[in-house]
């Protein structure tokens, strides 16, 4: 339960840790995650299996005209994906999502931070080649070769939680369990592979807004508030943290548009640092309100 006394709790008991210093991930010359300001990341989905549906772009020319729209509309990093991350999507080989990916990424990254959402080196590779600048990685298990490519091209990555070796195969979730040392002993090892391999610009995403077996509706969403009120504690990694931001359609129904902006209150009191977003406009006058009014 998110009390006034819980927050007040987690603030004696951690308020500390917002002193730990955080390294910023430059991800371009114009974009860097970090303390300050919160950093918005849109989203465009070339594929249809993607629930959010405003989101769905439909050709080339949709995903580039959506991803410009969300730059107008506030955002400074847009992520482009070729493969819906429920576990009931259409899996795309890397030629088809290449095949996607690639016209958009070849005709956005001149003029926006293009962040690609895949799993697969060879994607990996040639959107980087191709001017992405940020890797969403989704999967793990060819994580080594797609950090070396990282590393060779220079550019950041968005380091998402799983269990598994993708995002797809969902697991159970420890529900009821405090899921900040789950995530810290998650993290610490794979941020250490990936210093050691020459990627210093990382920032962790703890994975909430993806599929579990065992949580669904409401049950989900109060796991997600949990985790987001609780950013500040993974400031031990030394590392920005993002979060995709949870729709919980079970709670707001046909205002589902409007629970991007009432988890980005919660969010950006734990100390997140990027949010990943379909509801760019409503996301950045919400931060703008925030700041404004000096909540913090």
């Amino acid at each position: 339960m998110i009390t006034l006394e819980a927050l007040a709790q987690l603030y004696a008991d951690h308020g500390a840790e917002l002193e730990r210093p955080v390294a910023p991930v430059r991800v371009s010359d114009d974009v860097t995650v970090g303390d300050g300001h919160v950093t918005i990341m849109g989203t465009v989905n070339l594929s249809r299996d993607s629930t959010y549906r405003e989101s769905v772009a439909v050709s080339t020319a949709s995903a580039v005209r959506k991803a410009r729209t969300q730059v107008a509309q506030g955002a400074t990093i847009v992520d482009v994906g070729a493969e819906a991350s429920g576990s009931d999507a259409e899996r795309r080989g890397p030629d088809e999502q290449l095949d996607l990916l690639l016209p958009v990424v070849e005709q956005l990254a001149d003029e926006v931070a293009v962040s690609v959402e895949t799993y697969e080196p060879a994607v990996v590779k040639s959107v980087l080649a191709a001017g992405a600048r940020m890797i969403n990685l989704t999967g793990t298990e060819h994580e080594e070769e797609m950090l070396r490519l990282v590393a060779e091209h220079d550019a950041s990555v968005l380091m998402c939680f799983s269990q598994g070796d993708n995002v797809r195969d969902a697991e159970d979730l420890p529900a009821d369990a405090d899921l900040v040392p789950v995530l810290l002993d998650h993290f610490g090892p794979r941020l250490e592979r990936a210093r050691s391999l020459g990627v210093d610009r990382v920032v962790i995403d703890p994975g909430m807004g993806f599929s579990f077996p065992n949580l669904s509706g409401v049950a989900k969403a109060k796991v997600q508030l949990r985790v987001l009120v609780q950013a500040l504690r993974l400031r031990e990694l030394g590392v920005p943290a993002g979060h995709a931001l949870p729709h919980a359609f079970d709670l707001f129904e046909d205002e589902f548009r409007k629970a991007e902006g009432f988890f980005a209150v919660f969010a950006a009191l734990g100390g997140a640092h990027l949010l990943r977003v379909h509801e760019v406009p409503h996301i950045r006058t919400v931060l703008g309100a925030m700041d404004a009014l000096a909540v913090r």
